[in-house]
């Protein structure tokens, strides 16, 4: 995991709604938050891989967090056996 995973799941977790790559960019531009598009893009798939987050069903790319992703910020779920997200 890095800084930049756990900015974007506390995002999603805040906004409590489906974001794509540019609406997630956009906000944390205005925000003031220096996580790039490319970084986003590169880190949501694996995010998802690791069950953190999930595509919402119809057009398009949107991700919102999964309770899983909720218990990890939370403290609740452990990570230790899964495959490393930041590689």
């Amino acid at each position: 995991m890095t800084g930049s995973d756990d900015a974007i799941l506390e995002f999603l977790k805040d906004t409590g709604a489906g974001h794509n790559y540019q609406g997630i960019a956009n906000n944390f531009e205005d925000r003031g938050i220096e996580i790039s598009y490319k970084t986003i893009t590169r880190r949501l798939p694996k995010l998802e891989g690791a069950d953190l987050v999930r595509i919402l069903p119809g057009k398009g790319k949107y991700y919102a967090i999964t309770e899983r992703g909720k218990g990890y910020l939370d403290g609740e779920a452990d990570l230790r056996d899964e495959p490393d997200p930041s590689k």
